[in-house]
Formats: C-alpha cells, sequence, structure tokens
C-alpha cells in the first residue's frame, strides 16, 4: 500500500484513540444520610445509609452496569426483608419518587397515591425478578423503602469524586458476589454496608467506633467519618446536598442520631440509668465531648424535583473563600477546620426524560 495512502488512516487512529483519552475519567458518587421518621424511627433514631453513583445504573434491581449518556445513575442500599437479598439497585428518581419520568413527581402526596405509585413501580421492575417477598424485617415491609424515599424524609447527599475505573471495579464485585442477605441490625445493617462500600473508594478509613457508636455502625458515624476524611483530602471535592421531604404524606422527618445521643436525649436513657449508672455516664460523657457534632451547613444546595442537578452534576472546581458554597463542618464539636465546596448555578436538569 502507498505511503500516503497509509498516512491518513494512522492520522485518524491517532486521532481517535486521542479523543478517547481525552473522555474525563472522573465521576461521583454521594453517601445518602437518609433521617428516620414515624414510630419505627422514633424507636431507632439512627436513620438509613444509602449510596447513589451517578455512573452506576441498574440494568435490573439485581444487576449493575456503566451508565449510558443522558442516565442519572442508581441508588444502590441494603433494607431488611427483599426477598432476602443482601443489596438494591434503583435508579436515582424512582428511589427518590416512585416514578419514571421526574415531570411526573406531584407536589403534595397522601398515603393512597404514594402506595399507588410504588405498587406500580414494583410490579414493572420487582415482580418479574421474584421480588415480591418482603415480610420478615423492621419493618416488615423493606422494599416499599427503595422506592420514594423522600416521601418518607430528608435526605443529605454527602458528593464526593470518583474514577470510572473504580466504578467499573465496583460493578465486577457487586455483580460477581451471591446477594443474598444476612441482615443484622447490630453488626449487619444498612449503615455496615455504605461502610463497605465507602471502603472500596478509600481503603481502610470506614471502620466501626467504640464511641460514640458503641461498636456498632450508624448512618451519622459513617457520614461523619466521611467529611473528616474530606477535611485532609479537599481533592475528593465533598459537598453536601440537601434533598427535601415531599409534603403532605408523612410528618417531617427529624435529625439523625447516633447510639451515644440516642442514649442520652430519648428515653432509653431510665432503663440504661436503673441497670447500669456508670455505663449511662460513659455515654452522656462521650455524647457532652463529642457527640454533639454537626455535620450540616447552614446553606446547603439543594436538590428537588424542579432541580436534581445539584446533585447529578459534576461540582465546579473548589475554591478557597467567597462565594455561595456549602460549608462542610468539622466532624467533632468545636473543631476550627472546616472545607468549602461548590457546585454549579445553572438551572434545569439535563437527562431528565431519559428512560432509568
Amino acid at each position: 500500500m502507498p505511503l500516503g495512502r497509509a498516512f491518513p488512516i494512522s492520522a485518524i487512529l491517532a486521532i481517535g484513540l486521542a479523543a478517547v483519552g481525552a473522555i474525563p475519567t472522573y465521576a461521583q458518587a454521594a453517601l445518602l444520610m437518609e433521617e428516620p421518621y414515624g414510630l419505627y424511627g422514633e424507636i431507632n433514631p439512627t436513620g438509613h445509609n444509602a449510596i447513589y453513583f451517578q455512573n452506576i445504573c441498574a440494568e435490573t434491581p439485581l444487576k449493575l452496569r456503566r451508565c449510558r449518556p443522558g442516565e442519572l445513575g442508581a441508588v444502590i442500599s441494603r433494607y431488611e426483608g427483599v426477598d432476602k437479598r443482601d443489596w438494591v439497585a434503583i435508579p436515582l428518581i424512582p428511589y427518590l419518587y416512585s416514578v419514571e419520568n421526574i415531570s411526573e413527581v406531584p407536589a403534595r402526596v397522601d398515603h393512597d397515591s404514594v402506595t399507588e405509585m410504588r405498587i406500580r413501580y414494583r410490579e414493572a421492575h420487582f415482580d418479574p425478578l421474584g421480588l415480591q417477598n418482603s415480610s420478615g424485617g423492621l419493618p416488615p415491609a423493606g422494599w416499599p423503602q427503595l422506592i420514594g424515599a423522600a416521601y418518607e424524609r430528608r435526605i443529605y447527599a454527602f458528593r464526593f469524586e470518583t474514577t470510572r475505573e473504580q466504578d467499573d471495579a465496583l460493578i465486577a464485585r457487586l455483580n460477581a458476589g451471591p446477594n443474598r442477605s444476612h441482615f443484622h441490625m447490630l453488626t449487619r445493617n444498612c449503615a455496615d454496608f455504605s461502610r463497605d462500600l465507602l471502603n472500596h473508594y478509600f481503603p481502610g478509613v470506614f471502620r466501626r467506633s467504640f464511641f460514640p457508636d458503641a461498636g456498632i455502625t450508624t448512618p451519622k458515624l459513617i457520614a461523619s467519618k466521611l467529611v473528616h476524611y474530606a477535611r485532609k483530602h479537599p481533592e475528593i471535592q465533598l459537598t453536601v446536598v440537601e434533598i427535601p421531604q415531599i409534603p403532605g404524606y408523612r410528618r417531617l422527618s427529624h435529625s439523625n442520631k447516633d447510639v451515644a445521643e440516642s442514649f442520652s436525649t430519648t428515653l432509653y436513657m431510665v432503663p440504661v440509668v436503673l441497670i447500669n449508672p456508670y455505663l449511662f455516664g460513659g455515654i452522656f460523657v462521650d455524647y457532652i465531648m463529642r457527640g454533639r457534632y454537626s455535620l450540616m451547613p447552614k446553606n446547603p444546595a439543594v436538590a428537588g424535583p424542579e432541580n436534581l442537578q445539584a446533585l447529578t452534576e459534576q461540582p465546579a472546581p473548589m475554591e478557597n473563600a467567597g462565594g455561595d458554597g456549602a460549608q462542610v463542618p468539622g466532624a467533632a464539636s468545636g473543631s476550627s477546620a472546616s472545607m468549602q465546596t461548590y457546585v454549579g448555578a445553572e438551572s434545569g436538569l439535563k437527562g431528565s426524560q431519559a428512560a432509568q
């Protein structure tokens, strides 16, 4: 073949390889700290943890793949009582609002409408896989907690950067695993699952702590450890985003508590004091010294049905001061260290009409 013919082909190949190399390799994920609600939330005020992945999508609730252009990613979580499965993946919009198109999210809801939306989604996506069995958990029906979470409670998303390589490795790992539940409230709960996934991205960082959680992993502890890690590693660009509760269905949810805070600020303190006042004294001192930390910035970015981009779009580069960014406070009370991150200020929702 003459050199003149070979050169254009090689040039085209070189340009193609350069273009592939120019595709960004970053992605993002967000730890979701979901507030407790209702009677069960009064009994167990720790709340729930899940993780949202911008670049990981649900082929089915039990199978993951990399997202295609226009898709908004999925939320992966562990919840007891979903056909004995260890984890379930739900596209972002159905996870928050029980519908597949953001334009269908109602401004207010009642019990019947929420139930109808959940059943419709379950029949289309759960029943074909045999995920109808959801008895035996606390709460007794686990699957409704994975569809329309924003109707039940306010959610805070602690968003951080990942790489596509890390996401691909997690997809392969979860798809290859047995996905069989061994749920235990004290040793293998939703926060333990999030801790395990976060350790995939930040090896060895997320561990159980005796104080303030008595060795039990709680959603607030995991979020505080992520904030603490981000203070030392600003390159992960941690950003806090609030996802408001849709009004009408329930009373507003209330703030997450760790174990020490739960025992020190609820009626649990009475039996503990009676059984072992010294134990209660230790728990209370730990709560006073370390348990009253705040994770929420004063004015976080808000991601609702009319503007999910605060959660789904890549955050803008970090700044040192000024602007309207959300401040992430230190992980302990009285900490002087803080971090400022910023999210884009454009309006609208890219990819909102994409099939999930």
